[in-house]
């Protein structure tokens, strides 16, 4: 009969994940099995505890380590930069995984779905962020490539760039995606006009462009759902 995974004194996290398995310890035990070793004033597991605590919206526990900041995490005595790094890099790899798991079976064909996907990534970002998604076929992903961060405009990003890009890929559709760090995804014209190039492009290189979708705050809009790719449906 399996034992029942309750703590016993002085057992440590290391101990408790050999006897019962990672499913059921706790996100600060298991934290405190990477960070290893505490300090004379507090244990492993105590300093997990509190680097937990500095996670904050939208993300509370692991995933939220991923808004912590490398200056917040060694503020806390016993994590120096090795362990932050660490930290850190657990925190990456552990959305990396979500979001390759969450890939697995996307129907990229569906505005809605695409827009889902990237939701958590982008509409929280400060900067604007443009990515190209590349399709095999089959409709699935092969390759995410992050064209431009921070102040670079929409209109400042070539079609030549893009193309470039798809064609090393073996792309057979591709997606933009991008985000407006002011929360409201109403495209610009600059938007507009871009997306209007790539899909005339798109058209003379035989990859089609299936969709640009504008990340928002929990919102999007897809020019493909609005049928802006015409120049007469973006006038008026």
């Amino acid at each position: 009969m399996r034992e029942h995974p309750k703590n016993t004194p002085q057992e440590l996290p290391y101990e408790r994940f050999l006897r019962f398995g990672p499913e059921n310890l706790t996100e600060g035990e298991l934290l405190a099995i990477i960070i290893r070793t505490g300090t004379r004033e507090k244990s492993a597991l105590q300093l997990a505890e509190q680097v937990l605590s500095l996670a904050r919206y939208p993300r509370e526990g692991l995933l939220g380590l991923h808004n912590v900041t490398l200056e917040e995490l060694t503020s806390i005595k016993g994590i120096g930069q090795v362990k932050a790094v660490k930290l850190k890099s657990l925190a990456e790899l552990t959305k990396r995984m979500s979001t390759a798991s969450a890939s697995v079976g996307l129907n990229f064909h569906s505005s809605g779905q695409v827009a889902g996907y990237f939701m958590e990534k982008l509409r929280h970002r400060r900067t604007e962020c443009v990515i190209l998604v590349c399709l095999d076929s089959k409709g699935q992903l092969i390759a995410e490539k992050q064209l431009s961060e921070g102040s670079v405009r929409m209109a400042l990003i070539s079609p030549r760039e893009i193309f470039m890009e798809a064609v090393e890929r073996r792309a057979v559709n591709i997606l933009l995606v991008h985000n407006h760090p002011s929360g409201d995804p109403t495209p610009s014209r600059a938007d507009i006009e871009l997306t209007e190039n790539v899909r005339r492009l798109s058209e003379i290189m035989d990859i089609p462009l299936l969709d640009h979708i504008v990340i928002g705050d929990n919102r999007y809009v897809s020019f493909k759902e609005k049928a802006w790719f015409d120049r007469e449906n973006t006038d008026g």
